[in-house]
């Protein structure tokens, strides 16, 4: 295995993924509803989106294990609709891991290079080097049986690169993990992408991970893909209100517009010439974005009056719900830092909640 930095793990070796009207359907439920997608060479990206939403079944249409109704797949320049699966070069981490309990951690690596025809010493060679790259060496001999859940991870990804694949595709590949080593994968997978450079297309329904891992996310809703963007603007600034609902919490108040300007109750709304989607008439909260004000404090933004309903003690945070005159609630995360506990209102208190002009974002309630 070429080592980590040298030009055959550069991102130009990397291949670019294009994805033209990819539809798939079973009987009347459409999985894939004419799908583009650009996957940029060496990049990161992340299928995000609920059970059904076809996300798995798009990952499975470029890992060749479905053969969609219509549409293109492109690696590169190679049109690869009617390759077999194992002639698509490809490195594959499924949600289950898929070793083999007979073999032994260095041959379950080295596997795709015995099918490669690469003679027994060189194969075990380089499935040592891989378990080196991720974090495992010495343990070739061991039996799968005898490894940890992160383990057995990190074995399935080493024979997914062992063999030098230009793309990566990883099918839930956290899943199995508990929340700690999970959380820490996410950091230990991307930096290992970092290194490797290879084009990693990956499959989850946790929002988080997705945030942490990813390049770009394509949030995915029956069959569609209804955002792709750098994690910060799908969290941010996110492009329907089903994709604010998905990735993080939020509160949707509605709004009316009068002339250029719009309004929260008689309350204006302060945008600082933010861009407004045509027939927006909600505003997104986010709990985090919420600042409570302290009596008699200004706020450069739009200020939210209310009375306090509950307070949820949740660890490293505080969510205060809090009731508004129109009937809707709001949700106001504040940290538990000691200074911050103090200062906490009572349930049926009155309060203010500030809202900063880059915070607000306004969506159309395609839900409506």
């Amino acid at each position: 295995m070429t080592r980590p930095g040298s030009a055959a793990w550069s991102s130009g070796e990397a291949l670019p993924i294009q994805v033209r009207q990819v539809t798939k359907t079973y009987g009347r439920v459409v999985a894939l509803d004419h799908v583009d997608l650009d996957v940029r060479s060496g990049e990161f990206l992340t299928l995000l989106g609920p059970s059904g939403s076809g996300k798995t079944t798009l990952l499975m249409v470029l890992a060749g294990f479905v053969r969609p109704d219509r549409g293109s797949v492109r690696f590169g320049e190679q049109e690869v609709i009617r390759l077999a699966p194992h002639r698509r070069g490809v490195g594959m981490v499924f949600q289950s891991y898929a070793l083999f309990p007979h073999l032994s951690v260095a041959e379950n690596i080295a596997f795709p290079l015995k099918l490669r025809g690469v003679a027994r010493s060189e194969a075990m060679r380089r499935a040592e080097e891989a378990l080196a790259l991720v974090q495992l060496p010495g343990l070739g001999g061991r039996s799968v049986a005898a490894l940890s859940g992160g383990q057995r991870q990190r074995v399935a990804l080493a024979r997914a690169i062992v063999f030098e694949p230009r793309i990566l595709l990883m099918d839930e590949p956290l899943s199995a993990l508990d929340k700690q080593l999970r959380e820490h994968m996410q950091i230990e997978l991307r930096r290992l992408h970092d290194r490797l450079g290879i084009t990693t297309v990956c499959v989850t329904h946790d929002q988080r991970e997705a945030l942490t891992m990813s390049d770009r996310i394509a949030v995915i809703d029956h069959g569609r893909i209804v955002q792709l963007d750098e994690p910060r603007r799908v969290y941010d600034h996110p492009a329907t209100r089903f994709v604010a609902e998905f990735v993080g919490e939020s509160a949707f108040l509605p709004v009316r517009r009068s002339g250029e300007a719009y309004y929260l109750g008689e309350t204006p709304l302060r945008l600082d010439g933010q861009a407004v989607p045509e027939g927006a008439d909600l505003l997104m909260v986010r709990p985090e974005r919420l600042r409570l004000l302290a009596e008699g404090e200004a706020a450069d933004g739009t200020v939210i009056a209310g009375a306090v309903r509950e307070i949820v003690y949740q660890g490293d945070s505080v969510l205060v719900q809090v009731a508004l005159a129109g009937g809707q609630a709001v949700a106001a995360r504040i940290g538990s830092a000691h200074g911050a506990m103090r200062a906490l209102p009572a349930v049926g208190d009155a309060v203010r909640l500030a809202l900063a002009p880059q915070d607000a974002c306004l969506l159309r309630d395609d839900a409506a």
